[in-house]
């Protein structure tokens, strides 16, 4: 009797356990999937439209590079925020700018800074916080810069052991790399407008709150396919003379067509089952903008990762 009240405990602690273990991968995938149908669809992109004459191991790392384009948003895990907030309170400004906050005359001046910790205090001199307004280009450019080095280590190393070792690490800072490029390609990273319009609305534009994962998590993970995407992006890879400038543009670029973006949703709203054409053509644009940027910036490392 004592066996068999014995087994239907273990049983009975057995399925307590199951349920939990699944509940606690559905909130895990639920963490980790936010934006990543975007995120990876930009990484394959960019992997796929890479130029013939880079490395073979980097032409052949397609799957892990579109992997790793969400990685950083993983690192901000709730059950992990719960714990400490030291590492989501440290790198959450690295993904979005908003451009607005900053001064008309003094916003050139402000993203010239030699490195962010001078950015950091041109903010404060304004009245500004970097944890409000965001780091973004500099996080571009200091991936891009790191990952340039290691092309230079490559090319350098003398014994394929070493090789290898360097391309790992290639390949990862190239993946990270890729989250903050494509967060950019999305407006609401570059805008005060990032989740509904923010401040005078004459035009009714959505203020829901939802805006955000509507457009960049729903609509995308139901109504895009890579072959949306990777039809748009030019063949030629540019080489940028100047990887802060060409960042720089690139946010301006992205930030321009926030109000675009609203006035699509206000016509159709974002969401799974929105099937209007422009809205689709606008998220093709704007995916495609981030793959062919990422596929620049890896090229350009690479490029003039050669000694001068």
């Amino acid at each position: 009797m004592r066996m068999r009240t014995n087994r239907k405990r273990i049983a009975k602690r057995g399925a307590i356990a199951l349920i939990a273990l699944s509940a606690l991968l559905v909130t895990a995938s639920q963490v980790d999937a936010w934006g990543e149908a975007g995120h990876r669809m930009i990484g394959l992109a960019a992997a796929q439209a890479v130029p013939a004459d880079m490395p073979d191991f980097f032409k052949q790392a397609s799957a892990q590079l579109a992997y790793l384009n969400p990685e950083p948003d993983r690192w901000r895990d709730r059950v992990e925020k719960d714990r400490d907030a030291a590492l989501d309170g440290a790198t959450a400004a690295d993904h979005f700018i908003d451009l607005e906050m900053i001064p008309a005359d003094r916003l050139a001046g402000a993203l010239a800074a030699p490195n962010r910790f001078a950015y950091v205090d041109t903010l404060q001199s304004l009245g500004l916080k970097a944890t409000t307004v965001g780091i973004l280009p500099f996080r571009i450019v200091e991936m891009t810069q790191t990952l340039r080095i290691e092309w230079s280590l490559w090319r350098a190393a003398g014994d394929d052991a070493t090789k290898r070792m360097i391309a790992a690490r290639i390949i990862n800072e190239a993946g990270i790399l890729g989250h903050y490029v494509a967060d950019g390609s999305n407006p609401m990273h570059a805008s005060i407008h990032y989740n509904g319009w923010s401040g005078a609305n004459p035009n009714g534009y959505a203020t829901d709150k939802r805006m955000h994962g509507r457009f960049e998590s729903a609509y995308v993970e139901a109504q895009l396919k890579l072959g949306d995407v990777s039809t748009l992006i030019p063949t030629a890879a540019r080489v940028f003379p100047n990887l802060r400038s060409a960042t720089i543009a690139y946010l301006h670029e992205s930030n321009s067509v926030t109000e675009q973006l609203y006035q699509i949703d206000k016509i159709a709203p974002f969401g799974a089952q929105t099937t209007a054409a422009e809205n689709k053509a606008f998220t093709a644009a704007r995916l495609a903008a981030g793959a062919q940027m990422l596929r620049d910036l890896w090229y350009t490392a690479w490029v003039t990762s050669v000694a001068p």
